[in-house]
């Protein structure tokens, strides 16, 4: 039987649409541009007959003749990863500008029963038939004003006889954005209208709608290991509201035996069971649900309730499915672990987000309380692979590269810009020739590509920084034997250095036929030599070291613990005075230490204090630590505890310095200047008013500062009381210890759940959730003593691990050593996750913008 390949999946799902897409104009949003880029999916898409694939959000009026040929772009297809009334307006405006298009398809990673069931969406249980009609109407409509206003004035903007704030989809949206945002420029006024006279014939005829779930919107970093599109609805959607036991909308809730009740389930916890309930269908998957967490009992109860007879009936391949909270384990996404794919994800450059995309249903919608949504930060990175072609050669060079599309590019610009001799554009200083832009040559990570059958990615994700970086050097020297290129220089044997990597990238490079072959693993070696660049690599060093020194404290004593954090804390003082202060770590870095050590010390000290796992004196030296430091640093206004009063601390940072340099000068004042001061006898009550009102102010700045810190320490303290809520959950992962020793307590939660399931060991935490025939059994049938076995997840040949709230590189090779340990090579071990983490994602979702303080 066929090994499970999620990436082969999803290309399938795209080739079983390929009747839609032959012969279209391709629209994807943000999500879907997201999901195709690291599925590789681009070139599929064009095997398929797609004529152009353009940008939903994005949508210009060159789109309407980037196909070259208007007289065939009769189909209009969408990609949405969202609800089919965020998407409305860009629909709408797609169909404005490709006039000639008869057939709208629309392809919504959110399935018709999850669009009745968001609790901001304006469509019913036949969600995709109102939708079709609406969209008719509303085309049909704004078409009809577009040509009266088009009757009275020929030569207006393309801008002004489309409506932006009164027409569209009222009923169902309210934006801010126009609904068209065609471009004002002399070109795209021509070319519209152009359209508009050309198939105004064609505009009584009826435009036909067609909209369909297309579930497979997601990211598969490797056959077994996926997440989902960061800007999609299903990772964006709120995981918990607000309230004692929540730390952010991006994160379940923290562990209290209690799921919520059926009215007060967070939206996301629903989407992501519609998702992985259709997931398991696309793949031929029956599966065996089996949870642990509050929120992941939640949506295993969704997903058994949506199961049917039917499903159970029909010849699958059964499947162990383990739902995991993410708050089960807060410190290993944290943590900068031994993986070379989190050090590239924290170290790479990430795409700008899309502008947000508002739920509000009309003016009055804004008054009601709205689900909150978690704004994560894209996957899509942008490897520097110009940079490092570019790097020694100057603008010739650059020039050089770009030289093979010049032709393309003056032909596209040739009414706005021109060349000259030398190669350097003419155009005006606030417009960058596209030759010179970085983000020409700039990669991302691709699962599947055809580069030799390698699968790049996935490799590197099982291997520790150490052994992957070694790896990408194999894959490069094996390359350029096979394409007999030769470095000039010695390359050393072991861990390679920077320039190692880049001098074999550039000689791959040089020929296009190369570069165009191997392009996959060239892009990764790019990324690699980000990663292990000094700064970066001192940075994540510097991390690893403190984690260390904070787990060490942590197995000693509670004071011990308390003194490292307040040290890092002082320490990270000194970067804002020192500017040679290389490879220490800022203040924020240090705040992320100290969640990372109140998480420690709620696991080893749980009952220590009330409040906290801290002494009263304790807390208070770190707290006047924090307080100094922000008094004394500029911080950023990522720092969700501390908005509103960033402006105050700036100014009264502003305040000393200028006072401490107004001091400075009067000492400098000369004797003979004494008979100047007799001017200013009679101010000395203004000066002490003066400095009455700085004190008070300075006061009255550092009681809201505390007051803001307090706060901050609510936090910590819920962090650290996870210990307190999940102790049974938590001695029964550690008990293994005696037999794993040391090495087994310092892996992560999802480690330990495996290693304890495949050695088939009791989990009294872990719920079973009984599919509708297991129900029957048990009700009916096992009255009459045929009642069903509860099954072991271990027995289950493929096993799906999906964790609520995200995951990270780590705990994926921690997951393949889990299944090597165990002596299981027959299972099949797929891991996937809401989204892919950072311990820069984790301090957002914890402190920061996203964050409930």
């Amino acid at each position: 039987m066929a090994l499970l390949d999620v990436t082969r999946s999803c290309l399938d799902s795209i080739s079983q649409i390929s009747d839609h897409l032959e012969g279209s104009i391709l629209y994807l949003d943000a999500g879907c541009v997201e999901s195709f880029q690291i599925l590789g999916g681009f070139p599929l898409l064009l095997d398929h007959g797609v004529q152009v694939v353009c940008s939903l959000e994005n949508m210009t009026s060159l789109d309407a003749v980037i196909g070259w040929n208007l007289a065939s772009a009769k189909k209009l297809v969408v990609f949405t990863s969202r609800l089919l009334s965020d998407a409305h307006r860009y629909i709408l405006r797609c169909l404005t500008a490709h006039q000639g298009v008869r057939h709208c398809t629309i392809f919504t990673s959110i399935s018709e029963v999850a669009h009745s069931a968001y609790p901001d969406s304006p469509l019913g249980p036949d969600a995709f038939h109102e939708y079709e009609s609406l969209l008719v109407q509303d085309y049909e409509e704004l078409v009809k004003k577009g040509e009266k206003k088009v009757v009275v004035s020929e030569d207006r903007n393309s801008e002004k006889y489309i409506s932006s704030e009164d027409e569209g989809w009222s009923r169902l949206t309210s934006s801010e954005e126009d609904i068209t945002h065609v471009e004002a420029s002399s070109s795209g006024r021509n070319s519209y209208e152009g359209i508009l006279t050309s198939h105004r014939e064609d505009v009584g005829q009826k435009l036909v709608v067609s909209v369909h779930h297309f579930p497979m919107i997601l990211c598969p970093f490797s056959p077994r290991v996926f997440v989902l599109p960061s800007e999609g609805l299903v990772a964006e959607a709120c995981l918990s509201a607000e309230s004692v036991d929540s730390l952010s909308p991006g994160l379940p809730p923290l562990y209290t035996g209690m799921p919520p009740d059926a009215d007060d389930i967070p939206p996301g916890a629903t989407l992501t069971a519609h998702f992985l309930y259709h997931f398991a269908a696309k793949m031929d998957l029956k599966m065996e649900i089996f949870s642990i967490g509050d929120m992941s009992k939640t949506v295993g109860k969704l997903l058994t309730d949506m199961s049917s007879l039917y499903d159970v009936g029909r010849r699958k391949k059964s499947a162990g499915l383990l739902l995991v909270d993410r708050t089960l384990d807060l410190l290993t996404p944290c943590c900068h672990g031994d993986s070379l794919v989190d050090s590239m994800f924290l170290s790479l450059p990430r795409r700008k987000r899309m502008a947000p995309v508002t739920h509000a249903k009309g003016p009055e919608a804004s008054l009601k309380h709205e689900p909150r949504i978690c704004r994560r930060a894209p996957l899509d990175v942008r490897i520097p692979f110009a940079e490092i072609l570019t790097e020694d050669g100057g603008k010739a060079d650059k020039f050089r590269l770009g030289a093979r599309i010049e032709a393309f590019l003056s032909g596209w610009n040739s009414g706005t810009q021109n060349f000259d001799k030398s190669g350097e554009s003419n155009r005006d200083q606030n417009l960058q020739s596209p030759i010179y832009d970085p983000e020409l040559l700039s990669g991302c990570f691709v699962s599947s590509e055809n580069f030799r059958g390698t699968p790049f990615l996935e490799a590197i994700l099982d291997r520790k920084i150490k052994d992957a970086t070694v790896l990408i050097k194999k894959w490069l020297q094996e390359t350029m034997r096979k394409e007999s290129v030769v470095v000039n220089g010695k390359i050393r044997a072991g861990f390679p250095t920077k320039l190692e990597l880049e001098s074999m990238i550039k000689a791959l490079a040089k020929s296009q036929s190369c570069l165009l072959r191997n392009k996959g693993v060239l892009q990764l070696a790019a990324a690699a030599t980000v990663a292990i660049e000094e700064s970066n690599r001192t940075r994540w060093d510097a991390f690893r070291s403190a984690e260390k020194v904070l787990r060490a404290s942590a197995e000693d004593t509670i004071q011990g613990l308390a003194a490292q954090i307040v040290d890092l804390i002082n320490k990270s003082v000194l970067v804002g005075k020192s500017e040679s202060s290389k490879g220490v770590l800022s203040f924020q870095d240090a705040l992320l230490l100290t969640i990372i050590g109140y998480i420690l010390a709620g696991e080893n000290f749980p009952t220590s204090g009330s409040d906290g796992p801290f002494s009263w004196q304790e807390e208070h030296f770190m707290k006047e630590a924090i307080t100094d430091a922000i008094l004394e640093n500029p911080v950023g206004g990522e720092l969700k505890f501390l908005h509103g009063l960033t402006e105050e601390l700036q100014t009264n940072r502003d305040r000393i310095k200028s006072k401490g340099t107004k001091e400075t000068s009067l000492s400098e004042i000369k004797d003979d200047d004494f008979d100047d001061q007799w001017e200013s006898w009679g101010d000395e009550d203004a000066d002490n008013n003066t400095t009455n009102e700085e004190v008070y102010d300075d006061m009255q700045l550092k009681l809201e500062l505390r007051d803001r810190v307090d706060s901050l320490f609510k936090t910590l303290h819920k962090l650290s009381g996870t210990k307190t809520r999940n102790l049974l959950l938590k001695e029964t992962l550690n008990s293994e210890n005696i037999l794993n020793g040391d090495q087994f307590a310092n892996k992560g939660v999802l480690y330990k759940l495996l290693a304890r399931i495949l050695n088939k060991h009791d989990l009294p935490n872990l719920e079973y959730h009984s599919s509708t025939m297991g129900r029957l059994f048990k009700s009916g049938f096992g009255r009459f003593g045929l009642g069903q076995a509860k099954p072991s997840l271990a027995d289950q040949n493929v096993i799906l691990v999906f964790v609520l709230g995200g995951i990270n590189g780590l705990e994926v090779r921690e997951a393949q050593e889990a299944l090597s340990d165990s002596g299981r090579p027959d299972i099949e071990l797929i891991v996937g996750g809401t989204t892919f983490l950072t311990p820069d994602d984790m301090f957002d979702l914890l402190l920061g913008e996203s964050a409930y303080v």
